[in-house]
């Protein structure tokens, strides 16, 4: 680890080694580094594996890195055992990741921890360091997790519940009416050997000493002001956390992508932009269908995937562009998309609002299924494509609704634009000066700071 400045207030992040949870940790201290550049040195922790995908990234020069070896599965076979990569998580980090604060130079002014290492509350306690709780799902389905009690007395979790599969919750605080089908899948379905994990990854965030939501408050206000009326914790809703602060920096970037280029001769909201994220995947029956209603739909498209590219291109090619990476705020935010075909991570649910396309939603596991829902039901900016994870969606279905979210002359592709306007308006009004993100943000890094202050003075 290089060496930092003992008199800036000196933040360790220490995020859970997964794509979707190491993004928003890392946006989070760049625009904590962004906002207040003098005042700190930020540390964040990654496995040695973990630090050859991302240690060239760019970053600001008070944020460094620091390494623990890879005493856990290796991330590009982390689906293959999903139990086993979280129970090493659990139980193989705490002890290198505490040597590694020990020998530290330069005193720690708090720990920032994704919310699934929960072990890391019981570092700070022995080292007297203040921890800071970030939850990189929604809001939502903190609620959802936290009262689970709540679900298990009224039957719509646990052996009995199939039969309830179309009952509506709407008990849970903060939580709106919700069917027991939209539930996070490990309470009832996939991922369900791992639902303690889950339980007291929540159960413990409550005990640190700020609780943070990667969220919109505008967006889950009433989940955010039922925590906040419960808990003594401190609770910042800070914004998506995805890197919007360097967006027009990027935009402008003269080393202009290839896809960028291909995408600035699309004509204004003609391509449906398809990303099921970097983890889980569907079957090959299903794969199938999707590939072939794409095709049979005649939209343009742009298709993120490590898979063979030609098993995704048509066979002239020209209305398809298959590639196995980009930069996903910045295409989402380009003029020539017209849709945004998801697996509903909740980063990319993030980004699809701030960018302010329909969506297609396609959940596969855990939070994406409740994310799914909010994105349909209660922003009312998209169109289910998976409501059953039992029953094949067929291509003609899939060609349907492809061309419904792409119509903006239709009464509902024209509804579904205007409501994704308006949730994009919500997360800019947030993000701004004086906007709600940037104002529990500030508020969070005033705390640390006097945190900060108090050891300085000891």
């Amino acid at each position: 680890m290089d060496r930092v400045d003992s008199s800036r207030c000196h933040v360790v992040a220490i995020p859970y080694p997964g794509r979707g949870h190491i993004n928003p940790m890392m946006n989070l201290c760049k625009i904590i580094a962004f906002r207040r550049p003098l005042d700190f040195v930020i540390t964040f922790i990654v496995t040695e594996e973990w630090l050859g995908f991302i240690g060239s990234e760019p970053k600001s020069d008070n944020i460094h890195f620091a390494t623990i070896p890879n005493v856990i599965p290796s991330e590009l076979n982390r689906a293959a055992d999903f139990k086993e990569f979280m129970n090493a998580t659990q139980t193989k980090m705490e002890h290198p990741v505490e040597e590694l604060l020990h020998r530290m130079e330069v005193p720690i002014s708090v720990l920032i921890y994704d919310s699934y290492l929960s072990w890391v509350l019981n570092v700070g306690k022995r080292m007297n360091i203040p921890v800071a709780s970030l939850f990189p799902m929604s809001a939502t389905v903190f609620s959802m997790t936290y009262h689970y009690d709540l679900l298990v007395k009224n039957g719509h979790v646990g052996d009995n519940f199939s039969e309830k599969v179309e009952e509506v919750v709407d008990y849970l605080p903060g939580v709106a009416p919700i069917r027991v089908a939209d539930l996070v899948t490990c309470f009832n379905g996939k991922g369900k050997e791992v639902m303690p994990i889950a339980l007291q990854t929540v159960s413990m965030a409550t005990k640190a000493q700020f609780l943070l939501f990667v969220s919109i408050y505008e967006l889950e206000a009433q989940a955010i002001n039922a925590f906040k009326s419960k808990l003594c914790t401190p609770i910042y809703a800070i914004g998506p956390a995805i890197p919007y602060y360097n967006f027009s920096e990027v935009q402008n970037d003269q080393n202009t992508p290839d896809y960028i280029k291909w995408l600035d001769h699309q004509p204004e909201a003609s391509v449906l932009y398809i990303s099921q994220g970097s983890f889980l995947s569907v079957s090959d029956a299903q794969l199938e269908e999707i590939i072939a209603g794409v095709h049979e739909s005649g939209v343009r498209y742009m298709w993120i995937t490590r898979g063979e590219p030609s098993r995704y291109k048509e066979e002239n090619g020209e209305k398809g562009y298959v590639i196995p990476w980009c930069d996903q705020l910045r295409v989402l935010c380009h003029g020539s998309i017209g849709a945004f075909w998801s697996h509903c991570g909740w980063s990319s649910t993030k980004e699809g609002a701030f960018s302010g396309v329909p969506m297609l939603t396609f959940p596969i596991f855990w939070d994406q299924v409740p994310n799914s829902k909010m994105i349909v039901d209660d922003w009312k900016m998209g169109k289910r494509v998976r409501i059953n994870d039992d029953i094949l969606v067929s291509r003609e279905e899939i060609v349907k609704l492809i061309r419904t979210s792409m119509d903006r002359e239709s009464e509902e592709g024209k509804e579904m634009w205007k409501r994704a306007q308006d949730v994009k308006k919500i997360c800019g009004q947030a993000i701004a000066e004086g906007g709600s993100a940037q104002t529990d943000i500030d508020s969070f890094i005033s705390e640390i700071l006097k945190i900060h202050s108090g050891i300085q003075k000891i």
